[in-house]
């Protein structure tokens, strides 16, 4: 039996054993001016393959690359397009450069320590309604993560810590109820009529 397992590896499969044949072939044709014309119908046999990417940009272009793939950069053919070096293919890519910020709690997140600077810059009125839309959102936020019931005093006792102090809370602040921050999803209510008629 001849198993795939035991063929050649495809470089790449998305095209097929069939086309690859088809690659493989075009590397015993001697005669130049047949190479070059049995590598166009090669072509155009792969752009039946994804008719609907036709009309995209450079589409042949990515076929033409593919060829060389194919046939490990060895068909020595007149490209109409510059062919990717083998370098290329085997590079790389570069590293992604992620935020290393130390976050005290990571239930509230990067962004409540910003908020939390922010409203630093505040005095007076504003900055009491910050403190409060700020504390609201840290229960929130702490809810989702934890879905026990949380005493508001944690929250401020959280909310002075993330701020270093130098955000008070005043002693009558009273948060949102964790119901009212923690809605459920309502489901999609059917028609009176359709209820009946069941």
């Amino acid at each position: 039996m001849d198993y795939n397992s035991n063929r050649k590896k495809l470089a790449l499969p998305e095209y097929g054993r069939n086309i690859q044949n088809m690659v493989d072939y075009l590397m015993t044709i001697e005669d130049r001016d047949k190479r070059n014309k049995s590598a166009q119908t090669v072509i155009d046999v792969m752009g039946n393959l994804y008719p609907y990417l036709r009309d995209v940009a450079e589409f042949k272009h990515k076929l033409w690359d593919h060829l060389a793939i194919m046939s490990d950069f060895q068909l020595d053919i007149d490209y109409p397009y510059d062919l990717p070096s083998r370098e290329i293919l085997t590079a790389k890519p570069n590293q992604v450069p992620y935020n290393q910020h130390h976050i005290h709690w990571k239930h509230y997140g990067r962004t409540m320590e910003l908020m939390i600077e922010k409203a630093l810059e505040y005095e007076g009125e504003e900055r009491e309604i910050m403190i409060e839309q700020l504390a609201n959102h840290m229960k929130k936020s702490y809810l989702a993560w934890n879905k026990d019931a949380v005493e508001d005093k944690k929250i401020f006792l959280d909310l002075e810590i993330l701020s270093e102090g130098r955000l008070k809370v005043r002693n009558d602040l009273q948060l949102a109820d964790a119901k009212a921050l923690v809605s459920k999803k309502k489901k999609p209510q059917q028609n009176k009529q359709s209820k009946k008629k069941k």
